[in-house]
Parts: structure tokens; sequence; C-alpha cells
């Protein structure tokens, strides 16, 4: 058994029988066994093993009212959450709860909850509280991840390194890059931002940090801490707090012992939400307010543990209950009120093989159609295919907002927009950037619009602005120079880039100039753009470089379609709200609309159909996620939390061709792609397999008249 499981959870009523004497009240809402005993539980530490959809929420309000009910002073009561929203909504529940099971009048208000919110604002709180005693202005500032950024960009220009060569660090023996004398790659501001960040909430050395998640900033460590270190120093002088610093400071407050005691005989009862997605530092948080344990309650699914990029440590409550002595008590909550069984089957079986987990079996009455294992022959049929299924769905009675498409990766949706668009039916795109409004797609597309139209001035503005060493005063200096002269294509060959754009401005006039040539192939002039954005697509978006070259890569596939750069453009530019950039957006009022989702941002939701795209290896899991047995288990329990999402009608796609990156400017990449490693041949008889029929040979060949060609004569023609 895996550790957070040692402590056997409680699946029936003889255990639950066991629990101390006081239940919760009869005013309290129907509760199956598993929910009363975590609602009962009395003293030492408790974890609630909540699965998908068995009703996580009802029972935290439901403890937090019993407590209450038992006595426990509603101010002396912290409930954690990860989101303001979660908190008030579970707040609210609580007090509906207390309401009836109080007795109160209509008239009569619940106790409020003064202490329900996100970590980070209990923390404010606490430290504003405690502000004097740990040296701090009462008065301070707490900055968002923007003015942050922009913080660390100061520090960053102040210290030099975004300055000259012989101020950075020259790579070690060894390491790309070395060899070559003059100036290196030092981060962006926002990507300081992300590695302070990354190492402040996993509490651990800068150095293991840049090794396990920014490898390529690892020459950079010397200067790295450096700037962390000044960057903490102005934060103080300035008496501002970032968002990570309320974390932080909190945690170094629990570590004086006096005010470790003080905050700790403050809260009797500490329960907290979404466990499997605290931090370390959260987690020691937590530790040093109950070290014993006592009144602590956490409350989530080690199967929906799913952010690691945010510094979540699964191992939080996988160790949670051996973390005390005596063990924490863990109560399973397996009866799902979401899901069909068949669909519960599926999922159970695709978890069970993760390497480590948490005891639990999800189970329901509910009956439904096995779920599907539908074979595609590429993306394009398989745009095709969830098309009609969501439009044969909806001739059924189900709405269309009440069925959704996930997906592992933003770019995963392009084909499947432009198919929705071409048949008019509404979608909304959450998680990620709208496909067209990203700003990489943008660029690209900036680059096709000024070779198409040399005097447009907004594109060549956006694109001049990609250079490097390159600043409005240039730019403006380039358009007034499209603007005046009678030839825009050689007014851009002549002009005088900026001194610090010498050496890169070259390239692009060279590019502009072989697109402007007659017979430019088309979509071979697409592959020439891309090569020369790939080295600003690396430069400008660091941290997520590759995940936007896929969507530059689905953009080039979307191009093919097209018979020429005008014609792709035009398609574009004349239906931009259907096909991408307003579909995404909000609707109307009356207006019915399918939902396109990320894995990532599906989590919480529910819809009666869910169809997941590109089930191969590959995507899923992504071939960026499969470093190590730990990446692999997450991207497992990704698409655990994609199948989860479905109450009847659940759909896995595979198609067996599917485009990778180009490496090279010419030619079209792709693969035949496997079943994704996670549905293995046990777990696919749990699905029913679905092969849509290709349209018949004989019937295509019926389509054409006889004597079209005399392929004898034909072959025998450049012999003659």
């Amino acid at each position: 058994m895996t550790p957070a499981a040692a402590a056997a959870p409680v699946r029936n009523a003889a255990a639950a029988a066991a629990v101390p004497a006081r239940q919760a009240s009869a005013a309290m809402p129907a509760l199956n066994t598993q929910q009363q005993a975590a609602v009962a539980h009395r003293g030492g530490p408790l974890l609630v093993l909540a699965g998908a959809g068995t009703g996580k929420t009802l029972t935290l309000a439901a403890r937090v009212a019993q407590r209450v009910v038992d006595g426990v002073d509603p101010n002396r009561l912290l409930l954690l959450t990860f989101s303001r929203r979660a908190a008030q909504e579970m707040a609210q529940r609580a007090g509906r709860l207390l309401h009836q099971a109080l007795g109160l009048g209509a008239t009569t208000a619940p106790p409020q909850l003064p202490w329900a919110g996100t970590f980070h604002s209990v923390a404010a709180r606490l430290l504003r509280e405690h502000a004097a005693a740990i040296g701090l202005s009462p008065q301070f500032g707490i900055i968002d991840r923007g003015d942050a950024e922009d913080l660390m960009g100061q520090v960053r220009a102040r210290l030099g390194l975004a300055a000259p060569a012989d101020t950075l660090p020259e790579p070690a023996p060894g390491r790309p890059g070395s060899g070559a004398p003059g100036r290196q790659r030092f981060p962006l501001k926002a990507t300081c931002l992300a590695i302070y960040s990354r190492a402040v909430n996993r509490q651990c050395p800068l150095a293991d940090v840049l090794r396990d998640d920014f490898p390529w900033c690892a020459d950079a460590l010397a200067p790295l801490k450096a700037l962390f270190t000044a960057y903490r120093e102005e934060k103080l002088n300035q008496a501002t707090l970032d968002y990570d610093d309320l974390l932080l400071a909190w945690h170094q407050m629990l570590q004086v012992p006096a005010i470790a005691a003080h905050l700790g005989a403050r809260f009797d009862e500490v329960l907290v939400d979404e466990y499997q997605d605290t931090n370390r530092l959260q987690a020691s948080i937590l530790q040093a307010l109950k070290p014993t344990g006592q009144g602590l309650t956490v409350v989530g699914d080690d199967a929906q543990a799913i952010y690691s990029f945010r510094a979540a440590e699964v191992g939080n409550i996988l160790g949670f209950a051996q973390q005390f002595q005596p063990p924490a008590r863990v109560v399973a909550l397996e009866r799902n009120y979401r899901s069909t069984q068949a669909v519960l089957d599926a999922a159970n079986a695709v978890i069970a093989q993760a390497t480590q987990r948490c005891d639990k079996t999800l189970w329901t009455d509910r009956t439904g159609p096995r779920p599907q294992l539908v074979t595609v022959s590429d993306e394009l049929a398989q745009a095709r295919w969830v098309a009609d299924h969501t439009l044969t769905l909806r001739e059924e009675g189900l709405r269309l907002k009440q069925q959704a498409v996930l997906f592992r990766t933003s770019h995963h949706s392009a084909a499947l927009e432009l198919e929705l668009a071409r048949r008019n039916i509404p979608f909304v795109k959450f998680g990620g950037l709208k496909f067209l409004e990203a700003a990489h797609v943008k660029d690209l597309l900036a680059v096709l619009r000024w070779a198409q139209n040399p005097r447009s001035q907004l594109a060549a503005w956006r694109v001049a602005l990609l250079v490097p060493g390159f600043g409005p005063a240039g730019a403006r200096r380039l358009v007034q120079a499209l603007a005046t002269d009678a030839d825009p294509r050689a007014a851009v060959q002549a002009f005088e880039p900026p001194s610090k754009a010498r050496a890169d401005w070259p390239a692009l006039a060279a590019l502009l100039s072989q697109l402007a040539a007659p017979g430019s192939p088309w979509p071979d002039e697409l592959a020439a753009v891309q090569a020369w954005y790939a080295p600003h697509l690396q430069r400008l978006y660091p941290e997520d470089a590759a995940q936007r070259a896929g969507d530059l890569d689905q953009l080039a596939r979307l191009a093919a379609a097209s018979g020429s750069r005008e014609r792709f453009l035009t398609e574009l530019t004349l239906d931009p709200p259907q096909a991408t950039s307003d579909a995404s957006g909000p609707p109307h009022r009356d207006e019915d609309y399918l939902i396109l989702s990320t894995l990532h941002s599906s989590k919480g939701q529910e819809w009666s159909a869910v169809t997941l795209l590109n089930m191969v290896d590959g995507c899923m899991p992504s071939d960026l996620a499969t470093g190590s047995s730990a990446q692999i288990d997450e991207e497992r329990r990704l698409l655990y939390v994609g199948m989860t999402r479905a109450r009847t009608h659940l759909q896995l796609m595979v198609p067996l061709r599917f485009h990778v990156s180009q490496q090279h400017r010419h030619g079209d990449r792709h693969l035949y792609g496997g079943l994704t490693r996670f549905i293995p041949p046990p777990v696919a008889a749990l699905f029913e397999r679905v092969a849509p029929e290709p349209l018949a040979p004989a019937a295509a060949a019926a389509a054409l008249p006889a004597g079209l060609v005399d392929l004898r004569a034909r072959l025998g023609a450049p012999l003659a």
C-alpha cells in the first residue's frame, strides 16, 4: 500500500460506527457512510481522499458546519483554499448548513467564518497583524506579477545583467555556447521571476531548480543569486512584498517558536481544500502551524495532482498520513455522483497503473454506454468526426453547452476550431491563448501581411520590433520611409537600421526580398518565415517556446489548404470572428456554444459528453513531459482528470497520422501514431472501438467517367 493509504480508509458502515459518539446533526444534509465518517471525525489529523465527483465540497462544508455545531468558535476556525471564489463558496455553503443545523430563524444570519480565504490572503492578514514583531512595516505594499517582473527587470539592468558581454559569465567547458567569446544569453525578467518563484515555493537550492526546470540557465547560477539577493533587498527597502514573499514571510514567521505557538493556539481547526495542489512551502506552513496534526483536516485527490509546473508536490498528499505519529486517519470518498459506471471503470483502470497512488476505487449506481476509442486517419478527419458527433448529440437533445472537447495543449484544437467555424458551430475556448490572437501567431502573420502589402505600416511596425536592437524610434523611421518612397520594397532594402540592429536586420530584409520574388512558392513561403522567426521565438518566449512552435506548425498545416498567400490571408481576415477570436470570447446571452478546453483548465468542471483529442503517444503523454517517471505519472493523472469530467458520453480520439514540428524549411513531417501508452490492451477492452468508414474505392471510382486518361500513351510520352 502506498504511504498515504497506510492508515486504512473508512469505507463501510461498521468502520463509521466506530467514530466518536457525536455525529452530524440530523439537520445536516443526507451524507453517505464515507462522508459521514469524514464529517464526524474528532481529534487528530484527518486526510479526506475525495475522488472525482464524490461530493468533496459538500463534505468539507458539512465538516466545517459540524465543528461549529460542536462548539468550535468560528473565529478560531481557519479554512484555506486556492481561490477567493472557492473560499467564498465554501463559507457560504457552510453558513447555509449551519443555518439548518442550528435551527436559526429565517431572519437570523448564520455565524460567519472570518478566516476563510486563500493561503496568500490569510498570509497577508497575519503578516500585517505581526508586522512589528518581524520588523516589517504594517503598511507594506503587495505587488502583482506584472509589477514584480518590472522590478526584477530594473534590478537586472542596474546590476548590468542586460549589458554587453564582459559583465556576463562565460559558459562552462562542454556546455552549449562555450568556445565563442562575446555576449551570452541571460534570462529575461519574466524568466528570472519564474526561477525565483520556483525556488521559493519548492524550498530547494537554486542550483537544483536550474538543473531540473531551467537547464539552459545553469551557467547563470552566480549572477542569478546576486540578482535575487538584490531583488529581495530592493523589495524590503521599498516595504514591498511580492506574491511569493507572502508565503515565505509567513513560513519564516512560524520558525520563531513563540510566534508559532501563538498562531497554532489561535486556530482550533485548520481545514485545507485541494491539498494535492500545495507546494512544499505551503505544506511546511501547515506542519509548523499544527506540528502534531491536532485539529488539522486536509481534503484532496492524489489522482488529480496536475500542477507540478506551478511547483505543486503530489508527495504532500501521498505522505501526509505518515507525517504524524500516530498516523493521520484516512477517509476515502469513493461513491461518484457524476459519471456512469462504464466511464468510471475506464478511468479507474487508467489511474491504477500509476506507480504511486492512494488506494481508492470510484463507483456509482449510474449506468450508461461504454466510452469509445475512435480511430481516424488524421487530424483533419478527427476534426470532421468531432463536429459530426457534436451535431448528432445536439439533435438527440444534448445542448452544445453540455458538451466539451479537451486537449493536452492549446494548439491541438486549431484544426477543429476552423472546422467548427466552417460548420457554423459556435464555441468558447478556455485555457491557453486564442489561436489567432496569440502574439507569436500574430508575429508570423505580420511578416506575411507585410510581404503581401509592403505599405502595411501596422505589419511593418510589429515585425520591425521583433528585430533585436530595434526600438520605437527605429520602427517609426521605417514606417515613414515606407509611406514616402514610391517603391516601399526598395525602401526596405535601402533602409539604414539602428546601429544595435545592424547584425540582425539583413536577415529580415533578405526574407522580405525572397517573399517578393515572382513565383515565390506557397506554402514554402511560410516555412521560410518560420525559419527566420525561430530564434526570435526562443528569445522572446524562452519558457514555452516549444509549445508556441507547435501553434506555428499548426498554422503551416492550415496554410497548406489554401492555394496562395493572398487567399490564406484573405480568408483569415474576412472571417476571424467565427474562425477563432470572437468565437472564443463571451457568447451572446441566447447563444448555445460548444466548450473547448485544455485538460488543465477542465479540472473542477463536468459535462454530459466529453471528447479528448489526440490520444496518441507524443500528445498524451506530451513528448515534452516524458523525461522522468514522475512526469509520466502526472500525464497519466491529467488523462484521468479529463476522463472523469464526463457524465455519460466519453470519446477518446486516436488519429493514425499526426504532424510534428518541422525540422527543415521544406517538406512536411508526420508520424503514424500509436494509441497512448496509458490505454494498454486490458484497459482498451473497456472501450467500444469505433473506426469511421472511409469512402470506398469503388464508390470513388464510380463517380468518374471511364476513359479520362490513356495511361499507356502518357507513360510512353517522355520516351518519344
